[in-house]
C-alpha cells in the first residue's frame, strides 16, 4: 500500500503496457467490504488471475500518515480488481459466487477500461494550486511561469502529498508566508516530498526528507530532480537519520505519532527554530500543543475545514 502526506490512500493506476502487448481495454472489478475482508478478497482475486489489486476508502474516512510498523485499512474498503479485457464477466462472477455468500458477491460492479497512458491518468484532476501568495504547486506541463511565481512541478506516483489534502494546503501556506531564506529543514514524512522541495525553491539552503516508506523516498529523490533541487535535499529512512538539527521541521503526519515522536522531533529543531505539524484534526489540537509546549512557545491554530496547524519556537533554555 502507498503511505503519509495529505490525500487518502488510495492506490495509483494500473501500469502502463508496452505498446507491442497494448489490448483495448481491461476489465475492473470493484467490491465494498470491511477492513477485515478485504486481505482475503485481495488473495481471491489474485487467484483468480487479478494483474492488480488495489486498495481505496469507500466511504469518508481519511488516513494520512500510519504510524510506525502499520498497515491500516479504512473502516469500509474498495477493493478493485483489474482483469484482461478478455475475461469473461459472467464467469468471473460465477467463481467468486463460490467463493463468497450471495450477500458479498451481490456487491460486486463491473466496468471496462479503455487504453490509456495510465500513469499520466491521474493528472487530469490534478491542476496548478497557489498556496499564498507566490507558490504553486501542479504538474510539470501545468505550472506557471509568470511573475514572482515559485513553481513546484509534481508528479507524486504512489507517494502522498501534492497539496490537495487541508493538511498539506496549511503547510505550504505557512512556507509561503515565512521567512526561509538560508535556513535549514527537515521534513519529517516526508511522502512525495512536496514540502521540502518546496521550502527549497522558496529559498532555504539545504533539507533532509524523511519517511518510513522506501515508496515515499524514491518519489521524493524523482520530484527533487524534477525541480532542480537534488543538490541540496538528502532522503533518508526514518530508522537510519544522520545526526543534527534544523531551523525548521516540518511534520505532517497523524496526531497520536507526532505525540509519540515529540520527543524525537524536537530535539531535531535547533534552539530558537521553528517546528510546524500538521495532519491535526482541530479537537487534537489542545493535546498536540501540550505535548510540544514543553520544548516550544506554540502558536494558535491555523485552521482549514476541519484541520489545523500549529507553529512553535524552540524555547533557548
Amino acid at each position: 500500500m502507498p503511505s503519509p502526506h495529505a490525500d487518502p490512500m488510495q492506490s495509483a493506476a494500473p501500469r502502463s503496457v508496452e505498446p507491442e502487448t497494448a489490448r483495448k481495454s481491461w476489465l475492473q472489478l470493484h467490491m465494498d467490504v470491511s477492513a477485515d475482508q478485504a486481505p482475503l478478497l485481495e488473495l481471491l482475486f489474485d487467484s483468480l488471475g487479478a494483474l492488480s489489486v488495489t486498495f481505496g476508502d469507500a466511504g469518508n474516512d481519511p488516513i494520512l500518515e500510519p504510524g510506525p510498523g502499520e498497515v491500516p485499512l479504512w473502516q469500509r474498503t474498495r477493493v478493485s480488481a483489474l482483469f484482461e479485457g478478455e475475461q469473461d464477466p459472467s464467469a468471473l462472477r460465477t467463481l467468486i459466487g463460490q467463493t463468497l455468500d450471495r450477500d458479498l458477491s451481490g456487491r460486486l460492479r463491473f466496468e471496462r477500461l479503455k487504453d490509456q497512458a495510465w500513469e499520466r491518468a491521474w493528472l487530469k484532476d490534478f491542476r496548478p494550486m497557489v498556496f499564498g501568495k507566490r507558490l504553486w504547486v501542479g504538474p510539470g506541463e501545468q505550472a506557471p511561469v509568470a511573475g514572482e511565481a515559485v513553481t513546484v512541478c509534481l508528479e507524486p506516483g504512489l507517494a502522498f502529498g501534492t497539496g490537495t489534502h487541508p493538511t498539506t494546503a496549511l503547510c505550504l501556506r505557512w512556507l509561503d508566508g515565512a521567512n526561509v531564506l538560508g535556513k535549514t529543514l527537515i521534513d519529517y514524512g516526508c511522502g512525495s516530498g512536496i514540502l521540502a522541495i518546496a521550502g527549497l525553491r522558496l529559498g532555504a539552503a539545504s533539507a533532509m526528507a524523511v519517511d518510513q516508506d522506501p515508496q515515499a523516498l524514491e518519489a521524493t529523490r524523482t520530484n527533487a530532480h524534477r525541480n532542480g533541487v537534488s543538490n541540496r535535499l538528502s532522503v533518508h529512512p526514518s530508522t537510519r537519520l544522520p545526526p543534527g538539527q534544523a531551523d525548521i521541521l516540518l511534520a505532517n503526519i497523524l496526531a497520536d505519532t507526532l505525540i509519540a515522536l515529540c520527543d524525537r522531533l524536537s530535539a531535531r529543531v535547533k534552539p530558537g527554530g521553528t517546528i510546524v505539524l500538521s495532519g491535526i484534526l482541530a479537537e487534537q489540537a489542545q493535546a498536540v500543543g501540550s505535548a510540544f509546549a514543553r520544548c516550544f512557545q506554540m502558536q494558535p491554530p491555523v485552521a482549514k475545514q476541519e484541520w489545523v496547524l500549529l507553529a512553535g519556537h524552540r524555547k533557548l533554555d
